[in-house]
């Protein structure tokens, strides 16, 4: 069976290479004379509605100029994209998930993305997202990233029929997963296959990290302390573990990916998964049954009862800098980045409720208001602590090879530190010399 995987793997690495093989910068049509300008993205880093696909071709009726969207799965394209930026032969425009501490890093912005500082369309973007996409005083990505926060979401009649409520402690989450799952329902989503949604629980609850034990942050930057030190977060390991060892997540879960939760949750298949606000709309749009069917709550592993907050937390959009076309570039990014155009991406996306652009109006229900009111908030732990996120689908191999039975959640642990120490010396970090 590893075999098999394996193979699998590499067949799709091998396929992923053959997407992009012509990602070239400057791109042109063949003996047209016409611009085509290659766009590289991962599955989850444009709306899975189509809507930037569609006002790409409106684009190119307007100007002429086409969008070449290369789209790979979500598990090869962070480590696809470095090679591709590391051989000069990334896309004219490329995703990648950024926040402020591994943006930098893995961008490269001063050798690889065009300088946009000066454009008007970066003063009209949320003071909260510029950070994320800039280096020394200089802008170079754009986003349309709402404030993200991953709440656990829920089927409301499958949760009235059963007599069970929203859980506040790991006790309750097993308890009613539990029930659940006598009914023959999933009690709980999850999409290893992706390569990036297990690893959610393990950071989005930092903030509870950081409220027990105040200061872990700062001494995880400093080097003052390991992740192996956290027991908050081996615990949190530990139970994402005991969830799979009892079926929590279903029979031959490993094989799940993000994009089919929909599906399960949408058809009543599983009565929970993890999802952004504005989930509501997604669903209901393709399952109109599930309309006012759906809660949310704090994901409660480690008993967390704080709301983690990613300023970032999505992709941002770069022009290459070694681009044949950068003009042509800028000017998508200045059409793309007009109110109007903004406004589509943000009304015909996947539902988000808020945008990092202060002029686009959010669609924050009285539920999440209220439910952000009632508790506390606090930032998550790859956006904080340094050398997280950029290993992000490591450890989400490790976690699947826990499931697996193949790692336990001290050797995730041990590579966690292992990793960001290689990090911290390739960047010649002196908290690690």
């Amino acid at each position: 069976m590893r075999k098999r995987f394996l193979f699998s793997l590499a067949s799709v690495l091998l396929l992923s290479t053959l997407l992009l093989a012509g990602c070239n910068s400057g791109k042109s049509t063949e003996g047209s004379g016409k611009v085509t300008l290659t766009f590289g993205t991962s599955q989850s880093g444009i709306p899975r509605t189509g809507i930037m696909q569609t006002m790409a071709k409106e684009y190119e009726q307007e100007t002429g100029v086409k969008i070449d969207f290369q789209v790979v799965p979500d598990a090869q394209w962070r480590d696809l994209i470095k090679v591709k930026l590391a051989s000069g032969e990334a896309p004219d425009i490329f995703n990648v998930d950024v926040d402020p501490l591994s943006m930098p890093a893995n961008v490269r912005p001063e050798e690889n993305a065009i300088d946009l500082t000066n454009e008007e369309f970066t003063g009209r973007m949320s003071e909260e997202i510029l950070p994320t996409v800039s280096h020394n005083d200089k802008v170079y990505g754009v986003s349309f990233a709402p404030t993200k926060i991953w709440y656990v979401y829920y089927n409301k009649r499958i949760f009235q029929e059963l007599g069970i409520e929203p859980p506040t402690s790991y006790a309750e989450f097993k308890a009613i997963s539990q029930k659940i799952k006598d009914k023959d329902i999933i009690p709980f989503y999850q999409a290893p296959a992706s390569g990036w949604y297990q690893v959610l629980p393990l950071f989005e609850t930092g903030p509870n990290y950081e409220q027990t034990t105040a200061g872990t942050y700062e001494k995880l930057n400093n080097n003052e302390m390991k992740v192996a030190d956290m027991t908050q977060l081996k615990t949190v390991i530990e139970q994402l573990k005991e969830f799979a060892d009892l079926g929590y997540f279903g029979k031959d879960f490993l094989s799940n990916t993000v994009e089919a939760g929909i599906e399960a949750f949408g058809q009543e298949k599983a009565a929970m998964l993890l999802r952004v606000p504005g989930t509501e709309k997604e669903v209901s749009e393709a399952y109109p049954e599930m309309e006012d069917n759906m809660g949310f709550f704090v994901m409660p592993w480690g008993d967390n009862q704080t709301i983690g907050v990613n300023p970032g937390g999505s992709a941002a959009m770069f022009g290459n800098k070694n681009s044949k076309h950068p003009e042509e570039v800028l000017k998508f990014f200045r059409w793309i980045t007009e109110h109007d155009h903004l406004q589509r991406v943000f009304d015909e996306g996947e539902g988000n409720l808020t945008i990092c652009w202060p002029e686009i109006e959010p669609k924050l229900t009285q539920d999440y208001i209220d439910y952000e009111k009632d508790h506390e908030k606090g930032t998550v732990m790859q956006a904080a602590v340094k050398y997280i996120d950029p290993q992000w689908m490591d450890i989400g191999k490790d976690l699947s090879g826990m499931f697996a039975g193949a790692m336990t959640p001290d050797q995730i642990l041990q590579n966690i530190d292992k990793r960001r120490a290689e990090q911290a010396k390739v960047l010649k970090d002196e908290k690690w010399q």
